[in-house]
């Protein structure tokens, strides 16, 4: 990984799972529709001021969930604080996210390679929690043919990006069989952005 990439082992703690339980039972998880009408493997929700959402109409940031009309769910303050120190840990001092996309993989469901590129400000981080089952992060560069480095991430990893890497390619291959203490059958994902 380059010198913008940080991947801090275990830094996340076990209550942060307790958070992500309060959040889906206010927003549930869902599997959203791709602009091109595949339904994504990956069942998500979000907290914060904007959440992340994609269907026929295209990639985007809502401040309101679309399947009930309200406003997401507050980021829980856990949330924030990790963010907060995990990017100041990396380097990217006074990071403040605006949006937590959460991601629920059951077992086969995977993350294609992809960059996020639907936020306004390209100089703030990306922050990227796991929780649950193990997982391997795939990381690549500016290009999606570009050689993918291959890094296992376990409960508590939180990998870092920004400054020349915050638009290289990344996903997750798909997500062996397994139980977890914690979060049984699922590995849990936060994406801390700055989407405006």
């Amino acid at each position: 990984m380059t010198g913008d990439v940080a991947l801090l082992r275990g830094f996340a703690g076990d209550a942060l799972v307790d958070d992500v339980a309060r959040t889906a039972a206010s927003a549930p998880f869902r599997h959203m529709v791709t602009p091109g009408g595949f339904r994504m493997s990956v069942a998500m929700t979000n907290c914060g001021p904007l959440g992340w959402v994609t269907d026929r109409k295209g990639y985007r940031y809502s401040a309101v969930d679309p399947e009930s009309g309200q406003p997401w769910p507050a980021m829980p303050e856990s949330f924030r604080e990790l963010a907060y120190k995990a990017a100041r840990e990396a380097g990217f001092a006074g990071f403040t996210p605006d949006a937590c996309l959460i991601n629920r993989y059951a077992p086969g469901a995977k993350m294609s390679l992809h960059q996020d590129k639907d936020e306004r400000d390209f100089s703030q981080p990306l922050v990227s929690v796991s929780l649950g089952l193990p997982a391997v992060f795939l990381f690549g560069g500016l290009s999606r043919k570009d050689k993918v480095e291959r890094v296992p991430l376990r409960h508590g990893d939180v990998v870092v990006w920004g400054g020349a890497a915050r638009l290289f390619y990344h996903g997750i291959m798909p997500i062996k069989d397994g139980m977890h203490p914690l979060t049984g059958a699922f590995r849990f994902n936060l994406t801390f952005r700055r989407a405006q």
